[in-house]
Formats: C-alpha cells, sequence, structure tokens
C-alpha cells in the first residue's frame, strides 16, 4: 500500500463535508457584508469609529473558526461522557446570571455575564448544550423514550427548569428554541406520536398562560397581528421590517444603500438584519440565503442519517439536533423579520452580530463537521475490512 493511500485511511484524518463548509462560509460572508452595511453609521454614533462593529464582528468570527478548529479535533466521545457535567454548567451558569452584580442587564433582560472586560451571553452556550446532553440523554435511554412516557418527562423535567431561569431573565425565545430542540430530537429518536402530541398540547397552553399573563409579551403579539393600529410604538419594530422588505423589490436599492438602517429600523444589525438585506440585496438575496440555509439543515439531517446508519447513535442525534437548532432559529428570525412571528430576540445563524452567538454557531458547525468525519472514518473502515475478507 503507498504511503498516500495510508494516510487516506488514518483515522486521525479529518474529512470535511464540503457542501457544509461551502454553505457555512457562504453564511459567514454574507452575514460579515450584511452587519458591515447596517453598522457602520451606528459606530460612528456610539464609538465615532465607523468600523466599531466590523472590527469587532470580525474578532467573533475568527474565535469562532479557532473554536470550530477545537472542535474538529474533539472526538465526540467525549462530549458523550460530558454532556451530564455540562448541563450542569449550564444551570449553574443561568443562575449566575440571576445573582446581582454578577449579571450584566441590557435593554432591561439580564442575559449576560461579564468575564474579563467580555460579555458572555449564557442561553448561547445552554443551546449546545442542550443539544449535547439530549443526543447523550436519548442514547442512554433509547428503549425507555419509545416505550415509557416517564422517558420522555424525565429530561421536560430538567429543561423546564432551565427554562424557568430563561424565563426570569428574560428569554422566551431561547426557552422555545431548548425545549424544540429536546423535543425533536426526542420524536426523531422514536417517542410514541401520541404521548409526543399530547406534550406539545402541553407546552402549547403553557406558553399561552406565558404570554396571556406577560404584558409585554401580550403587547408583542398584539403588535404582530396588526403592527400599524400602533406604528410609532408597540408596532414600530415590525412596520419598519415591513417597509424594508417593501423597499427591496426583486433586486435591491444596492449595497449600503438601504435608509431603514439608518436608525429607523432598531436592532439592524442584529435580530433585524435579514430586514436590512432584503432592502438592500432584493428578494434574490433573500431567497439566496433561504437556499444556503435550507442546504446546511439538509446536510446535517444527512449527516446524521448516515451517523445512524454505521450505528453511531450518539452522532446521529447530535447532528438531528444541530439541524434542528439552526433550522428553528433561523425560521424564527426570518419570521419575525417578515411579519410572520411575533418579536423574538433571536440572531439569524452565522449572521447577525454577536460574540457569543458566533462562536458558538461556529463551534456547532465544527462539531457537524467533527461528526461527518467520523461517520466517514468508519465507513472506510469497514469497506476496507470487506475488502480483506472478500481477497482472504
Amino acid at each position: 500500500m503507498t504511503r498516500a493511500r495510508k494516510i487516506a485511511l488514518s483515522p486521525m484524518l479529518l474529512q470535511c463535508d464540503r457542501i457544509l463548509l461551502f454553505t457555512s462560509i457562504s453564511l459567514l460572508m454574507i452575514g460579515y457584508i450584511m452587519v458591515t452595511s447596517a453598522s457602520l453609521h451606528l459606530g460612528l454614533k456610539t464609538a465615532g469609529n465607523t468600523l466599531y462593529y466590523p472590527e469587532r464582528q470580525l474578532l467573533h468570527i475568527i474565535i469562532g473558526l479557532l473554536a470550530a478548529g477545537i472542535m474538529l479535533v474533539l472526538k465526540t466521545e467525549f462530549w458523550q461522557k460530558a454532556g451530564p457535567w455540562l448541563f450542569i454548567l449550564g444551570i449553574a451558569l443561568l443562575v449566575a446570571v440571576l445573582v446581582p452584580g454578577l449579571g450584566v442587564k441590557v435593554n432591561g433582560s439580564v442575559r449576560w455575564l461579564s468575564v474579563a472586560g467580555l460579555r458572555i451571553q449564557v442561553s448561547e452556550i445552554v443551546k449546545f448544550i442542550s443539544v449535547v446532553y439530549m443526543a447523550g440523554y436519548v442514547t442512554r435511554h433509547y428503549q425507555a423514550v419509545q416505550d415509557s412516557a416517564y422517558g420522555l418527562i424525565k429530561p421536560l423535567l430538567l429543561f423546564s427548569f432551565a427554562c424557568l431561569l430563561l424565563l426570569l431573565e428574560p428569554d422566551f425565545g431561547s426557552s422555545v428554541v431548548i425545549l424544540t430542540i429536546a423535543l425533536g430530537v426526542m420524536f426523531l429518536s422514536g417517542a410514541r406520536l401520541w404521548q409526543f402530541v399530547i406534550l406539545l398540547a402541553v407546552i402549547a397552553l403553557l406558553a399561552l398562560v406565558l404570554v396571556r399573563f406577560s404584558p409585554y409579551r401580550m403587547a408583542r403579539v398584539t403588535s404582530f397581528i396588526n403592527p400599524w393600529a400602533d406604528p410609532l410604538e408597540t408596532g414600530f419594530q415590525l412596520t419598519q421590517a415591513l417597509i424594508s422588505f417593501g423597499r427591496g423589490e426583486v433586486f435591491g436599492v444596492g449595497l449600503g444603500a438601504g435608509i431603514q438602517k439608518l436608525f429607523y429600523l432598531p436592532e439592524a444589525h442584529t435580530d433585524f438584519l435579514f430586514s436590512v438585506l432584503s432592502e438592500e440585496l432584493g428578494l434574490l438575496g433573500v431567497l439566496t440565503v433561504i437556499c444556503l440555509f435550507s442546504l446546511l439543515i439538509w446536510r446535517a439531517f444527512a449527516i446524521a442519517s448516515k451517523a445512524e446508519k454505521a450505528g453511531q447513535m450518539f452522532q446521529a442525534f447530535l447532528a438531528y439536533g444541530m439541524g434542528i437548532w439552526f433550522g428553528f432559529q433561523a425560521f424564527v428570525n426570518m419570521g419575525v423579520n417578515m411579519g410572520m412571528l411575533p418579536t423574538k430576540g433571536l440572531t439569524l445563524p452565522l449572521m447577525s452580530y454577536g460574540g457569543s452567538s458566533m462562536i458558538i454557531m461556529c463551534s456547532a458547525i465544527g462539531l457537524l463537521l467533527r461528526v461527518h468525519s467520523e461517520v466517514r472514518e468508519l465507513n472506510l473502515k469497514k469497506a476496507k475490512g470487506k475488502r480483506k475478507w472478500v481477497n482472504a
């Protein structure tokens, strides 16, 4: 066997999914360009430097890529063993955020911890931990999840506690994302349909209660139904976002030429980046981003399917969880921007401005690439073994 052949079959070689890699880099590049376009004026106003936000976002991306590289090196076995301990860490971080003096309050919500001058959004870390923990749980209790209602309820009790801490911040959007990840992974692991439907009904009922008895959440829902009823107050964000989509038409007004970002559209470089993109790049840009996210989700589920066929159940549920997470959060962010869903403070994965979100999302992509590498490596070993058996 040649030296090149030995290297190709080496268990240390990481084979990347080219489509997933191309899609992720494309989203990062488009997102960075749009963050730059949406934040130049804001940087001048807040820091006296037009490149303030682009420079910081570039640093976020670089750190995120380094984190993705670490994920590529670590075996998934590490995450399988560490899952329960990571969940405990996540709960501890959520509690720490609520401790006076530790949590940082921004726009009325206490969602950040300040560490060495850096602000860390704990909910982003908890989302990642939720995927890892659920993948490990359904792998360890595969039969119980399929046969027993207790097998479904047990992890949901833990996640409910985490969601309660998130609601105290308050962060309703992240709570919904975490529960969606948990329910999605359990459904794909073979949970009985009738039990799953009952759980969904109970969670939906609790969500309605939270909205009904929370004035600011109720205001968001009513403004979503008819934003034009109060376009200068409760419906301001949504009306400005809809104006952005209307101005963009098919080809957009041109990169950098949008006017909605100029202090009309709140959080233009974070939650409403998709609206800026629609105004400046038009329907063509919107469809491009939707197609890229569709490709990313398809590759996540394709990797998961291959892992499941290869008997690597933890890796399969890990990839399924990542696909659910990226897909649901992207759908919610786009839906909010287009007026399809009530306003939620969720970023557009790999695109919106934000250090914690960018670093964690890049890490998730790195972990997906690691799963693909391990599945490919296992299949290559199996193919090699079959050839040896045939030759013998």
